[in-house]
Parts: structure tokens; C-alpha cells; sequence
């Protein structure tokens, strides 16, 4: 029974066809197709190769590419197929349909899990750790020259607020403010805020009052 590379082989020598026109046509390196005439389809880069260039072969033939391919399987058995490719040509990577999708899967679920897990610390990063809160005004240690002194800060409206023991609410962006009287001399103003994981995070700003 003919093969399907000596009927190739035939075919092009009787249209009078070099490999290197067919080459230059397909873009089916001149050994491929020589490997192909030879029935040399261990030297071909994978299964996939080998049926894609007999394909493109016999169309450029004119050959049936259904009737070729059919003979090219009944002669080209897969299972001794080695998948090593040539010197010089980029290599495929050498896994299966089966593990790469498994490798998608393991990375999907690992990806779902960093999702929950960082949702979960987001939402309950507050049971874990003291709230948030600025205190732009006043500094430590700063000297205030009136009886008054307006503390403002920020922190998450969400929070509760105290300045020397006063509850102040948060306006909707987590700013507060609250205006104290201040006596000469030294003194210490407290700010506590509380999330609602009762954790809590205390700043002591100390001042000196002259009038």
C-alpha cells in the first residue's frame, strides 16, 4: 500500500515541484517536508505538526487533504510518536490537554481563595487591628496663647470619639472637631477613639497654655 509521503513525493516530481518552492509557499521548513516524503514523523515537532503539514502539503498538491489524511493516520502511529523537536526550532511545551486544565483549575481556586481571604480581612480589619485616627490639631508639645484650643482630627465615621471624656461625632468623611477651655500652664488633652470591635486607639496630645 502506497504511504502518503511517497505519494506526496510523486506527485510533487510529477509537476516538476522543488522543496524549496513548497517551502517558500507554506512555510514548511524544506527538512519537515523531506521528514514527511521519508515517513520520518518522530523528527517532526508533535502530532499536531505532523498532521497540519501533510494537510498543507497536499493542498498545495491538489491532493485530497481528507483521503491523505485518512492514509497518513493508518500509517502514523502516535503512541512511538517521540515529540522531540529538530535543532534549531522553538520547542513545545511538553504537558497535556488534561494537566493543563488542571493547573487552571488549582490556579482558579487558589486566586477565589486569596479573593475571600482578602475580602474577609477587609471586612473584619477591624477586630484585628486599633482604629485609625489622625490628630492634625493641636501638635504635642505645642504652646497655646488663648483660653481656647479647637482639637480636630480624622478617623472612620463609623468610630466613636472622645476628647476628654466629651463624645464627638465624626461628620460623614470621619472628621471631628471639638473646641476645649484651656487654663494656664501645662495640661494634657486625651483623644480615645473605639471602633466597633471595642478595640481602641488613645493619643495624648501635651500643651502649654500662656496667656
Amino acid at each position: 500500500m502506497i504511504k502518503v509521503g511517497q505519494r506526496l513525493k510523486e506527485t510533487r516530481l510529477q509537476k516538476g515541484i522543488t522543496l524549496e518552492e513548497i517551502s517558500q509557499s507554506t512555510k514548511i521548513k524544506t527538512e519537515f517536508l523531506e521528514y514527511i516524503e521519508n515517513g520520518d514523523y518522530e523528527k517532526l515537532p508533535s502530532s499536531s505538526y505532523a498532521h497540519g503539514f501533510v494537510r498543507n502539503y497536499a493542498r498545495f498538491l491538489n491532493l485530497p487533504e481528507d483521503e491523505t489524511l485518512a492514509i497518513f493516520r493508518r500509517e502514523f502511529d502516535e503512541e512511538k510518536f517521540f515529540r522531540v523537536l529538530p535543532d534549531g526550532f522553538t520547542r513545545t511545551s511538553e504537558f497535556s490537554l488534561s494537566k493543563f486544565k488542571i493547573r487552571q483549575a488549582v490556579g482558579l481556586v487558589f486566586f477565589l481563595f486569596l479573593l475571600l481571604l482578602f475580602y474577609i480581612l477587609f471586612q473584619y480589619k477591624d477586630a484585628i487591628i486599633n482604629p485609625y485616627v489622625k490628630v492634625s490639631y493641636p501638635q504635642d508639645k505645642a504652646v497655646i496663647f488663648q483660653s481656647q484650643v479647637t482639637v480636630t482630627g480624622k478617623t472612620d465615621p463609623q468610630n466613636l470619639v472622645f476628647i476628654q471624656d466629651f463624645q464627638v461625632s465624626p461628620d460623614s468623611n470621619g472628621n471631628f472637631r471639638k473646641i476645649l477651655s484651656v487654663f494656664p500652664g501645662k495640661s494634657e488633652i486625651k483623644i480615645k477613639v473605639i471602633n466597633r470591635f471595642n478595640k481602641k486607639t488613645e493619643i495624648t496630645r501635651h500643651i502649654e497654655v500662656k496667656t
